[in-house]
């Protein structure tokens, strides 16, 4: 209440819906009717102002930069860096992508990291390709680290079927005279179409 007394109008109820909705969600309303209505009225009707007022909230000015750096101060938090997206990062990579990869479960995570810390979390859009990225930095280190533990004779039997592809090509006059019944290492790459008798009995 010591935070609003001296706003009015608008200012008033558009400030106490941003207060309350960060206590309770640690983060801003990404758009100014994300807040139902219902719960607009409940905070208007405890600090004397109108619902209705709440439309006339500026959501682009000055003044909600102002309101939002007032809230964030209040409550200990501080607004996401680059630092902060590479550390968070790390964190996946060392403390959970070893054991899950579901996305879904992977930003709940990354979200209550976000909280514990006491940072304003970035759009959902930021959060999505901070998660992307780490499975990619993630699943990167891990066949690096596979690869290097594989001995020289592994890697060279792993070759060795791509060294001997040139002698799986068959030319085609030869797969023609041979009655269509054999088909060269592209044809078998390559998309079977609409399955079919014909199709069928030569792959």
């Amino acid at each position: 209440m010591r935070l609003i007394e001296n706003k009015t109008g608008e200012t008033r109820i558009g400030f106490a819906v941003l207060l309350k909705f960060f206590q309770n969600e640690a983060r801003f309303p990404t758009h100014k009717h994300e807040v139902p209505k219902a719960v607009i009225a409940y905070i208007a009707k405890q600090i004397f102002s109108e619902p209705e007022l709440y439309a006339q909230y500026d959501w682009t000015g000055r003044s909600i930069t102002y309101h939002r750096t007032q809230i964030r101060k209040f409550f200990g938090f501080r607004e996401d860096t680059i630092e902060d997206a590479q550390e968070m990062t790390e964190w996946l990579c060392q403390h959970v992508l070893h054991h899950d990869h579901e996305f879904e479960h992977l930003k709940e995570r990354v979200y209550r990291r976000i909280h514990e810390l006491k940072i304003v979390p970035p759009t959902p859009d930021r959060i999505e390709r901070l998660i992307c990225s780490a499975i990619y930095t993630y699943e990167e280190s891990f066949f690096q680290v596979t690869y290097q533990k594989l001995p020289s004779t592994s890697l060279a039997q792993l070759d060795s079927p791509i060294d001997s592809i040139s002698y799986l090509e068959i030319d085609e006059d030869e797969a023609a005279n041979d009655g269509g019944m054999q088909i060269s290492f592209n044809e078998l790459k390559a998309d079977p179409g609409r399955a079919g008798v014909d199709s069928v009995l030569k792959r």
